[in-house]
């Protein structure tokens, strides 16, 4: 009789690799938390920035504190890790605020896992627990929320609030002021449309921060022909996609013989004549102003200053777009068929002067609620960060228009929600309470953080908050990171938006769930190097 093998047996290719159960799980909670450890130097107004060193040969610099552009800007192998990466990418894309706060959640409802599993508690046991707790949670969050929709100064207040508290943890926090002002009037300009393609932001070394403002119009970072006009009233605006290049013989490799330099110059002639005939097929189409993403060489540019048409060559294909939202025209690329082509319209375009560069600006567009906000800053790196910060505020600021409610931050929100979740635990019998007050500690670990990185006495002053809102007075009391003491957040005007947090919730107690769950984990074979023999 033939006796079994106990050898265990590799069922992968070569090369392939496979981490089980203990090892497995092991693997995704150190990922996991070395990248929640990553980001929470980051949170909280007093938060530290991060440098990130591009590896190409120009070793770009970028200082931020944003936990996507961190984690966006790092390369990880741990597949949990990956995980947390596109999670906050998720917020980011979702909201627009909160990624290192949904990260370092998944980070320490993970760390709290773990602690769970060495006392022998099942992965479902601890999932079962944190879902009853996410849904209390939830709840809480909404019943406390705030809603001034109705209330117009109110909720100015409220926006000008989360715009304030957004920007706090941010580069602008010294300037939160007058930025949270510019974001403010920026986002009502949409008129509810939360279309933030129409707020154009240009960067422009020189100045400082202060000198920053909003342009009720378009700025197009681009130059006016030669020999054309620099203003121009009531415009009717073409915008295409084409070229406007002497046309190329495109067969590659192609070559044309003559017998005489006169041919040549035929040829040239040719080509003049068939630029002409474009030229004359634009003009038709009734305009003053002609936008071209293409460059415009100087024979079409000489033959629009002699038409009186403003010519505007090399506008990238964001500004195309963007021009094209904002004026009410349409990208064309064909000139054959005038009536089927649609304009765009402005009242004025003119020169205008930013530091020592010369832009475009239209006003009067077609599209009323479109603005730019100019950023001035002594580096570019500086201005970079400004970008992202205001480009965070006015996600949240869009998103709380179209969602008004709000709940207060400084901690308080986490606190209230780790306060139901106690009280949850303190109600159900079996393990899946333990799992309860496990999610809501690392409730409690947000504040804890933010007061650390502050350089306080964390451990007194969540004590003392956790005390504040075990009394039902407490609803409102959060951290006030200025005196470093707690404070009561609806006076101080520590105000964050409802979508926000609600995400960072959901978001974080999925993620963490997802890799949980996990026992095994597989890596596929590396693909072979196979030797090119016949290179170009």
């Amino acid at each position: 009789m033939a006796s079994l093998s106990m050898a265990p047996i590799n069922i992968f290719k070569n090369g392939a690799d496979e981490e089980k159960a203990e090892t497995a799980r092991m693997s995704s909670f150190i990922g996991a938390i070395a990248i929640g450890d990553l980001v929470k130097s980051t949170l909280g107004p007093k938060g530290m920035d991060k440098i990130l060193l591009g590896g190409g040969k120009q070793g770009l610099v970028t200082v931020t504190n944003d936990g996507a552009t961190i984690l966006k800007s790092i390369g990880v192998d741990n597949p949990a890790a990956k995980v947390l990466v596109d999670m906050s990418k998720v917020q980011d894309d979702e909201v627009g605020d909160g990624t290192t706060s949904v990260t370092v959640l998944a980070a320490e409802l993970l760390r709290e896992a773990e602690l769970l599993i060495a006392k022998k508690i099942h992965p479902q046991t601890i999932i079962a627990g944190w879902r009853k707790a996410t849904q209390v949670a939830r709840d809480a969050l909404r019943e406390a929320a705030v809603d001034h929709s109705n209330d117009p100064a109110a909720f100015q207040e409220d926006l000008l609030n989360i715009a304030r508290t957004t920007l706090s943890s941010k580069l602008l926090t010294h300037h939160k002021a007058h930025f949270s002002q510019l974001a403010v009037d920026a986002v009502m300009r949409l008129k509810g449309s939360g279309d933030l393609e129409a707020i154009h932001i240009i960067k422009k070394l020189g100045g400082s921060l202060t000198d920053s403002y909003l342009d009720e119009g378009f700025l197009l970072d681009k130059k006016i022909g030669v020999n054309q006009p620099k203003r121009m009233e009531n415009v009717n605006i073409l915008i295409a996609n084409t070229g406007m290049d002497t046309d190329k013989i495109k067969i590659f490799g192609s070559r044309v013989r003559v017998d005489s330099t006169a041919k040549v110059a035929e040829i040239e002639m040719a080509e003049k004549e068939k630029m002409k005939e474009k030229v004359e097929r634009i003009l038709k189409h009734g305009i003053n102003c002609f936008i071209n993403r293409q460059l415009i060489y100087n024979y079409p540019e000489q033959l629009f200053a002699q038409a009186g048409v403003m010519a505007i060559e090399h506008a990238d294909f964001a500004g195309v777009e963007r021009l094209a939202l904002v004026t009410g025209g349409e990208i064309t690329s064909t000139f054959d068929h005038p009536e089927l082509v649609k304009l765009g319209h402005c009242k004025l375009i003119e020169e205008v002067m930013i530091g020592e560069d010369t832009l475009i600006h239209f006003s009067g567009v077609a599209m009323g609620q479109a603005c730019t906000i100019v950023l001035r800053g002594a580096t570019q790196q500086i201005l970079d960060e400004a970008e992202r910060s205001l480009h965070d505020a006015l996600c949240v600021l869009s998103q709380t228009i179209k969602e008004p409610r709000t709940v207060y931050g400084g901690g308080c929100s986490e606190m209230l929600m780790a306060r139901v979740v106690t009280d949850l635990a303190n109600r159900t019998a079996g393990k899946e309470a333990v799992a309860m007050e496990s999610f809501a500690k690392a409730l409690r670990m947000l504040p804890t953080i933010i007061a650390d990185n502050a350089g306080y006495d964390s451990a007194d002053l969540v004590a003392q908050l956790r005390a504040a809102h075990q009394d039902n007075k407490g609803g409102t009391w959060g951290l006030n990171m200025n005196e470093g003491t707690v404070g009561n957040m609806a006076e101080l005007g520590i105000t964050e938006s409802f979508q926000v947090k609600r995400q960072v919730l959901l978001s974080a107690s999925e993620a963490a769930e997802m890799i949980l769950r996990v026992d095994n984990i597989i890596k596929a074979a590396p693909r072979k190097r196979v030797p090119d023999h016949h290179p170009c």
